[in-house]
This record gives structure tokens, C-alpha cells and sequence, in this order.
């Protein structure tokens, strides 16, 4: 064999090494034990992939690769470790859209290095350049007004008459123009084709309501694999046809779990008003309020509790005092269990993410389906910085926008405590009837200063220990 082809072969054969990485790591992301591991194998397949692409015979503008990649390595490492728990939706949203512009942006330099020379290879690379360019110029552009929702820089949802009808026209727009530029190449037409993604994806996101988040972001990580696979394809890049489409895959089946989890379909996210901050029905009643003293003696004297963590609890960094209460309990022989709803939080797996840092064991957490069923055996639900998916709306009023979504039954338990900060609404923007229940009463203040002011009242119930 020659050098050249002992070259390939390496090259082919450290592709296939990462790919089986990026698998294994994926496999190991299903699990909260070994999803650390998980994450670090696939890290270890990346890098791998980009030394790698570095020895492709032929390749250009090597020193610009490597800026990049260390310019990008260290904006991610001190934004990693800068950004808080609170704010990791934001950044998971950016970067999917990020990912979705890099295909968008590998897309636009073939088109437009084939418009400089005339001709492409085919008709299946320009299509697939295309359909890549579209699907990541939507995910990045989609992917910048939920991030901007997310971190409070824009309303929630936002809408005109007749928008549905005008997206309509922009996607066709889009895909008239994409079918131009496979044609009849050209630069004017392909910086058109690119105008209509970009606007496409920024149209489809603004109407659609804060309770259709998690399921958003979600979407877009899928379409962003997707379109890495697509450009894959047209680099002839086996790395990025796997990887695109191991992510496209797992993104599209989470998208649906998601989906599902809250009675929705992927249409009604994008072309409904679901969590868009309708009215429900007039809730009668009023809110009541206890003191932090007599939450923690009716804890400590229960025989179930079950703690419903939210944002809410994100936003006062509460999780590792909610933490020590649940010990404390448990050391009185109280049963305590976790209730995650799957939606909760801003994103996939978020309080998840902040129970596994504060320690709370895996055989703690239970999942929405698990759970349900064992509040009416329940004597005390704590609820902190949840609001929407704990709403009983949800069940009992056809005009509340959240109407058909499953919720945790909280409602159900004996006795139901709320840890808020004030009467403010969800990130639905609707009242919770849960807040008026004969059987919930209201602890006001900061989570993390009310779960201290808990784990003192416990302390002095067990005689200062």
C-alpha cells in the first residue's frame, strides 16, 4: 500500500473509533449514573475526529481551522464554567443554534463555490447542501429567539393576525428559492434562499408560548443533527454523516417522549398557541399562608413526603438545602421521594441535573408516570418553584391553555406546602388553582432561605442536632 492509501485507511479507521464513541457515549447518556461518562467518551470521539480531519490530504486554510478551534475551545470552557445552572437552557439553546449555523454555514460556502465555478457535483450534493442549509439556518435563527424567551429578553410568545398564512408563504419562499439555487446557481439567489431560512426559523419560534419550551429546544437539537448529517454528506465527511445523524435521531425521539409527556403533538407546538399566556376560568378562593415553624413540624410527624422541585428552585439555588431537609426527614423515618415531571424546569432533564449536583440519590427521583398514583397515600407534597406542572387547570378547564397537558397530581396529597416567592404566575402566565386548594397552604419567600428556615425548625424539633 502506498502512503497515501495507508493515510486513508487511518483516517477512515479513526472515523469509524469516533463514531463508535460518540454511540457508546450516547448509550451511556441514557443512564444518570453513567451519563458523566457518557459525556466524556463522546468529548473523547470529538476530539479525535478533528485531529484527524486536520491530516485530509488537500485541506486548506489550516490556520484559520486552528484559531477557530481554540478560539471556540476557550469561549466554551469559560463560558461553561461561568454560566449558572439557572441560565443552562439559554446555553444549551445557543449552542444547538450554533451547530445548525455551522451547518447553514457549510452549506453556503459549497453553493457559493459552486456559483463561482458554474457547476456542481450532481444533483444529490446540491440538494442535500440545500436541505442542510435550510434545516441549520432555521435551527439557528429558531434557536436565538428561545434563548432570547428563555433569558426574559423577549415576550413569551408573540403573534399578528394571520401569521400562520405568512410563515406558510416564507417556507415556501424558502423552498422555491432552494429549488432555484439547485438549478440555476447563483449568488443572488442563494443570499435570497439563505434571507427566507433565516426568517423562516425566527417566524416559526416567536409565536410559540413559554410552556412550549422544553419541546422547542428539543426540536431544533434534532433539526441541527439533521443538517450536520445533510453536510456531511456534501464534505463526504463520515464523522459528521454518524454523528449528525445519531444526534438528529436521539433529538427527534426526545422531541416525541416531550411531546407526549405533555399530551402534544409537534404540530400543535409550532402552529398552535399552547402556553401562550391565555385566561382560564375564574379561580374562586384565596391564597394561605403558614409559617415555616408549622411546615416543619408537619413534615417531620408525616409519613410520605413527596418535594416537587422547578425553576423556582434553580433561580434560588435551593437544591442542596431542599437536600439536607429530605435527610433530616429521612432520619425521623419519613419516606421521601422526589416527584420530576418531565417538562419541568427549561429544558430536558434540568432539575435532573440539579438534584444529581446536590447529591439527592437516582432511587429518590421519581418520574411523573411512577409517582402520580402514590399522591393520595401522600401526607405532605412540598412544592418549590414549580407552578405549571402542577396545575390542576390542566385537567378540570377546557379554556386554560394548558388544558390537556399531564400534570403531577399534588393536588391529590393530604397536604400541599408552596414555597414561593410572591403571587406571581407560571412561565405559562396562568393562575394555578392549586395555589387556592382547601389543602395547600403558601410559604412565602426565598427557596433557599425557606428551606434553611426549615432545616432550622427541624434542628430545634430534634433538640438542636
Amino acid at each position: 500500500m502506498s502512503g497515501a492509501e495507508i493515510l486513508g485507511l487511518v483516517i477512515k479507521s479513526s472515523y469509524l473509533v469516533a463514531a463508535t464513541l460518540f454511540l457508546l457515549g450516547l448509550q451511556r447518556m441514557a443512564s444518570p449514573r453513567t451519563a458523566r461518562s457518557g459525556i466524556q467518551w463522546a468529548g473523547v470521539g470529538m476530539v479525535l475526529a478533528t485531529l484527524v480531519t486536520f491530516f485530509i490530504p488537500g485541506l486548506q486554510n489550516i490556520a484559520l481551522m486552528v484559531v477557530a478551534v481554540a478560539l471556540g475551545t476557550v469561549l466554551a470552557w469559560v463560558s461553561g464554567r461561568k454560566v449558572a445552572i439557572t441560565d443552562m437552557p439559554q446555553m444549551v439553546a445557543l449552542y444547538n443554534g450554533l451547530g445548525g449555523g455551522s451547518a447553514a454555514a457549510i452549506g453556503a460556502v459549497e453553493l457559493l463555490r459552486w456559483s463561482a465555478a458554474g457547476a456542481a457535483p450532481g444533483m444529490v450534493v446540491p440538494v442535500l447542501a440545500v436541505l442542510g442549509a435550510l434545516i441549520g439556518s432555521v435551527a439557528l435563527s429558531g434557536s436565538i429567539i428561545a434563548w432570547a424567551k428563555l433569558d426574559g429578553r423577549m415576550d413569551k410568545r408573540y403573534g399578528f393576525p394571520g401569521m400562520q398564512l405568512f410563515n406558510a408563504a416564507v417556507f415556501l419562499a424558502a423552498v422555491v428559492l432552494g429549488g432555484m439555487v439547485v438549478h440555476s446557481l447563483g449568488v443572488p439567489l442563494v443570499v435570497a434562499f439563505f434571507i427566507a431560512a433565516l426568517a423562516l426559523g425566527v417566524l416559526m419560534t416567536l409565536p410559540i408560548g413559554g410552556a412550549d419550551m422544553p419541546v422547542v429546544i428539543s426540536l431544533y437539537n434534532a433539526l441541527t443533527g439533521l443538517a450536520v448529517a445533510f453536510e456531511g454528506y456534501v464534505l463526504g465527511n463520515e464523522a459528521l454523516i454518524i454523528a449528525g445523524t445519531m444526534v438528529g435521531a436521539a433529538g427527534m425521539l426526545l422531541t416525541r417522549l416531550m411531546a407526549k409527556a405533555m399530551n402534544r403533538s409537534i404540530r400543535s407546538v409550532l402552529f398552535s398557541n399552547f402556553g401562550g399566556g391565555g385566561e382560564a376560568a375564574e379561580i374562586a378562593g384565596s391564597q394561605k399562608p403558614i409559617e415555616a415553624a408549622d411546615v416543619a413540624a408537619m413534615m417531620a410527624y408525616a409519613e410520605r413526603v413527596v418535594i416537587v422541585p422547578g425553576y423556582g428552585m434553580a433561580v434560588a439555588q435551593a437544591q442542596h438545602k431542599i437536600w439536607e431537609l429530605s435527610q433530616r426527614l429521612m432520619d425521623r423515618g419519613v419516606k421521601v421521594k422526589f416527584a420530576i415531571h418531565p417538562v419541568a424546569g427549561r429544558m430536558p432533564g434540568h432539575m435532573n441535573v440539579l438534584l444529581a449536583e446536590a447529591g439527592v440519590p437516582y432511587d429518590l427521583i421519581a418520574d411523573m408516570d411512577d409517582i402520580n398514583p402514590e399522591f393520595r397515600n401522600t401526607d405532605v407534597s412540598l412544592v418549590i418553584g414549580a407552578n405549571d406542572v402542577v396545575n390542576p387547570v390542566a385537567k378540570t378547564d377546557p379554556a386554560s391553555p394548558i388544558y390537556g397537558m399531564p400534570i403531577l397530581d399534588v393536588v391529590e396529597s393530604k397536604n400541599t406546602i408552596v414555597i414561593k416567592r410572591g403571587k406571581g404566575r407560571g412561565f405559562a402566565g396562568i393562575e394555578n388553582a392549586l395555589f387556592y386548594a382547601d389543602n395547600t397552604r403558601m410559604l412565602y419567600g426565598d427557596g433557599a432561605e425557606m428551606a434553611n428556615a426549615l432545616v432550622s425548625e427541624l434542628k430545634a424539633l430534634d433538640g438542636g442536632h
